[in-house]
């Protein structure tokens, strides 16, 4: 095998429950000592902690690409070395001596190292660190393996031994060949239903009312048609949201929540204090605009800080949170960055468009988002402009993963047709 010493800086997570903080404090000057920056997410004393939420918190600066490696120390190193492995990204290995660390790195790739603050001594534990963080995974046999496991996290089933592997260079030609007779006009092919059947299109739809001129009746309307067709949620200005709650009460459909809306040109602390109440009084969900002006003048900061402010709001009441990043208004790099800024504060979706803004969703912007925050398997809402069934397929089919529509009963009806036979 080949192993390589690393002489660069590297950025460290560190972390550790009340067992294993000594332990931490040593290694985390052994660390600096070696000329490596650490990012110390604690704990920074030894009263009892829950290890989950330390591990959690280091595997998401690994998985954010804050950090190149995380280390996380409890009793025995496995609870979190499992916790770790919950996020999206990681691989976490517990090691409790240099052969393992080095196997980890050699043959797993592993991101995060978990140490058993009672399984290792402090010299020990400064060792097998010392060959994790030296030790790379070179090999193309372990990397395609690595890769599978990837796949596994990301829903993709491998290949089977002996299948695609197999074919040559003809069969691969007589495929193609194939298919271009089945893409010919007249061709013979099987006959197939809508590609959204109405079933699963309605699980996509958040059924959107933002009009500022909306009265109670039209709440209302929007909550009974939800209930009645099945969509997926409702999505309303915050002031309605005490209301729509009793509206939709013994349903299933959940309630959505803008936040910072249309502009989202308040501060982070009133977007906070928007999206807690909004989730105090019954919201599920959190769509909340970007700070535009933050994002398009590189002020990584700002827009990091109010991102996060919303989603922690949103993890505290087990709600969905989703960042509007108005794409009608940046660059491609702008949207990039923006979706970057999202992943890194734990948002669970991105979003194309508030509707009010000089364009809504297009299928260029869903799918160089989708692609962006595919490491991270963040949905991608696309909203703004989608009026037709066709539009809600182009946007699936470019990676979205739910929609948001004024026009949804008009869409439905429009699937329901097209799977009757009639559209």
């Amino acid at each position: 095998m080949v192993s390589k010493t690393k002489t660069n800086t590297l950025q460290i997570a560190l972390g550790a429950d009340h067992g294993g903080y000594e332990l931490k404090e040593q290694l985390k000057k052994h660390l600096r000592d070696s000329g490596h920056a650490t990012r110390d997410l604690g704990t920074h004393s030894k009263d009892p902690v829950d290890y989950p939420k330390i591990a959690q918190s280091v595997a998401e600066l690994v998985s954010g690409g804050d950090c190149r490696f995380g280390i996380v120390i409890d009793g025995a190193g496995i609870g979190s070395a499992m916790a770790a492995n919950k996020v999206p990204g990681v691989l976490a290995a517990a090691c409790n001596n240099e052969a393992l660390a080095r196997n980890s790195r050699e043959h797993n790739d592993a991101n995060v190292l978990t140490l058993g603050a009672a399984q290792v001594d402090v010299e020990t534990a400064k060792r097998i660190v010392d060959v994790f963080l030296g030790t790379e995974c070179t090999v193309d046999r372990h990397q395609r393996r690595v890769k599978m496991i990837r796949d596994l996290e990301k829903g993709k089933r491998s290949v089977s031994p002996g299948s695609m592997n197999d074919l040559s260079a003809d069969d691969f030609a007589r495929i193609a060949s194939r298919v271009r007779d089945l893409l010919q006009p007249g061709a013979s092919a099987p006959a197939a239903g809508p590609a959204l059947p109405p079933e699963k299109l309605v699980k996509l739809i958040d059924h959107t009312l933002l009009k500022p001129e909306a009265v109670a009746e039209d709440i209302e309307k929007l909550c009974d048609e939800a209930k009645k067709h099945g969509f997926y949620s409702v999505c309303v200005n915050s002031n309605w949201v005490a209301k729509a709650r009793t509206f939709l009460r013994g349903s299933q459909v959940k309630l959505c929540s803008v936040v910072g809306f249309p502009l989202g040109a308040q501060t982070p602390e009133i977007k906070l204090l928007e999206a807690r109440r909004a989730i105090r009084e019954g919201a599920n969900e959190i769509d909340m605009v970007v700070n535009i002006g933050a994002l398009k003048g590189k002020d990584d900061i700002l827009v990091a800080r109010d991102i996060r402010g919303v989603v922690e709001a949103c993890k505290e009441g087990r709600a969905t949170s989703k960042v509007i990043l108005e794409t009608a208004l940046l660059t491609d790099e702008e949207k990039v960055r923006g979706c970057q800024l999202a992943m890194k504060a734990g948002a669970d979706f991105v979003k194309t468009s508030t509707g009010f803004s000089k364009g809504g969703a297009t299928v260029e912007d869903v799918a160089l988002m989708a692609r962006t925050v595919a490491p991270r398997k963040l949905g991608v809402k696309a909203s703004g402009g989608i009026r037709t069934y066709a539009d809600v397929v182009k946007m699936v089919e470019a990676g979205a993963t739910r929609v948001g529509c004024s026009a949804s009963v008009k869409i439905l009806e429009e699937a329901v047709a097209m799977a009757s036979g009639k559209g």
